[in-house]
């Protein structure tokens, strides 16, 4: 064979019985010895420490008449031994902790829902329930195979397949910082809303064909429409008087409290969407599912009366 490319070619590696039989040798000093630890014979143990070091290509041993000692090569061998031996004992436990790991449940939900609900919650659940791995996300890619366990939709709702629960959100709220109102003259009836910039969230348009509904407006448009990606954005950008809003009034408690935002004349409407808890059918019957559910079905009630 061509030397360079022998001198390329990947040397097979030496089994783990040879090592344990070369770590034993070393610490025993004998190959009886190393064979009672190893219930191996003495031949046998003999073969393995003969095969590694044809493999290895050196003289691992020398013998005195204290028996077998680790020649130069043999110490310099033997810390890699150790270490070969010490990474596949750690590779079988992490393989073992994996088999016995239950599956994590899956939860995607709408980011206010996380932002302004949930998260400030779930410590409690995780305190009761610390064995229960739970996993959030509030985007699921077009590739993602593996559907969540849970989901917290927004809509009208039910959706076939799922068993679904209403959660909280129908009622909606208009709001503005009280200084963008006082730039454009106040509100004092429904209809000003038409000459003022409307915040709206791109995956709830219909608030404001349902607002103008509730209020007589039909076919009625905002003077300028300003689209944002998250509900927490447009209750931000409501704050730094950009606009008015129409969001759920669940999740502007705190900032109508505090005046950062008013709900000018009261307006507002019952609307037919809502936030809603979705598990698949067959997933449902998950014991960790189920308790993860009740859970939430408990505290969004609670939520809906704060």
């Amino acid at each position: 064979m061509n030397r360079s490319l022998k001198a390329n070619m990947t040397p097979n590696p030496p089994s783990t019985m040879a090592l344990r039989a070369f770590l034993a040798v070393a610490a025993e000093g004998s190959t009886l010895r190393a064979g009672e630890k190893l219930h191996l014979t003495q031949s046998a143990v003999s073969k393995q420490i003969q095969a590694l070091e044809q493999l290895l290509d050196v003289s691992l041993f020398e013998r005195t008449q204290r028996g077998l000692k680790l020649t130069e090569a043999g110490e310099l061998y033997r810390p890699y031994a150790e270490s070969a031996l010490e990474q596949l004992v750690r590779g079988r436990r992490r393989l073992e902790e994996r088999k016995n790991r239950r599956k994590p449940i899956r939860l995607h939900m709408l980011a206010i829902v996380g932002e302004r609900w949930l998260i400030e919650r779930f410590p409690l659940f995780n305190a009761a329930h610390p064995e229960i791995d739970i996993q959030f996300t509030n985007y699921v890619s077009e590739t993602e195979a593996e559907e969540p366990d849970l989901d917290i939709r927004h809509g009208v709702g039910p959706w076939p397949g799922r068993v679904c629960t209403p959660l909280f959100g129908q009622k909606i709220l208009l709001v503005a910082a009280p200084a963008f109102l006082d730039s454009m003259g106040g509100l004092n009836a429904p209809t000003d809303v038409q000459k003022m910039s409307y915040l709206q969230h791109f995956q709830m348009p219909a608030y404001w064909a349902e607002f103008t509904e509730a209020h007589g407006m039909r076919g009625a448009l905002p003077a300028h429409t300003m689209r944002y990606g998250y509900q927490s954005v447009v209750i931000r950008a409501a704050i730094s008087r950009l606009g008015v809003a129409l969001v759920p009034a669940c999740f502007v408690r705190e900032e109508l409290a505090s005046g950062a935002l008013v709900n000018p004349l009261g307006l507002g409407f019952e609307s037919a969407l809502r936030f809603w808890l979705t598990v698949p059918d067959e997933t449902g019957q998950r014991a960790e599912v189920a308790t993860f559910a009740d859970w939430i079905r408990s505290e969004a009630a609670l939520f809906s009366t704060e």
